[in-house]
């Protein structure tokens, strides 16, 4: 692959990520992102097949993004985990747009590489389990589900955050009681970790 091919695809991912975080997969538009991109539109489906294609591959970037950017490791403190990604959401609201786009869009169906996504959670659920000192799989799964949801919610939703808390300055210690409010539920449901 050329030099001039990589920088073509990476500004096409990154238009896209931009085009279908703000409208979703049915209403993004493959003009747009090449337009956004400064390249023809055939482009894209030379290089990712059609839109479907397109749309999936820039999830799973996001994934993996998020992935490499907020790791679990066995040990970590999993308040402090949740404030990461709280931190990372904020920093990057088109990640949390895009995941829930794609569950509008797939619904209940299966995900593209699901099995591989699947993998990566249970990864995590069993860094928190190592943490935690249990082998409870679906109660601490529970756990992650709820943690990862409480870090995110807030930039899911925006206008809730705001309906709820006001304007910003209501919202500054937000972080701060998420997280504080992670680690009295992860005390109250694995008492052992306090302290850990």
């Amino acid at each position: 692959m050329t030099q001039d091919t990589t920088q073509t695809k990476a500004r096409l991912l990154a238009a896209a990520k931009k085009e279908f975080a703000a409208h979703g997969i049915a209403g993004a538009r493959v003009d747009r992102i090449a337009e956004l991109a400064g390249v023809n539109k055939e482009r894209i489906y030379g290089y990712f097949g059609n839109k479907q294609k397109l749309f999936d591959l820039v999830v799973a970037g996001a994934l993996d993004e998020l992935a490499e950017a907020v790791p679990l490791e066995p040990g970590d403190d999993p308040a402090e985990y949740v404030g990461r990604v709280y931190d990372f959401h904020s920093a990057h609201p088109e990640l949390v747009r895009l995941f829930l786009w794609e569950g509008l869009h797939y619904r209940d169906d299966v995900l593209p590489n699901e099995a591989r996504r699947a993998g990566h959670y249970e990864r995590k659920v069993q860094a928190l389990a190592a943490t935690f000192g249990t082998d409870d799989a679906p109660k601490v799964a529970a756990c992650l589900l709820s943690l990862i949801g409480l870090a995110a919610w807030p930039n899911a939703v925006p206008q809730m955050t705001r309906l709820i808390l006001g304007e910003t300055a209501a919202q500054a210690d937000l972080r701060t009681q998420v997280v504080e409010f992670a680690r009295q539920a992860v005390a109250g449901s694995f008492p052992s970790t306090v302290g850990a």
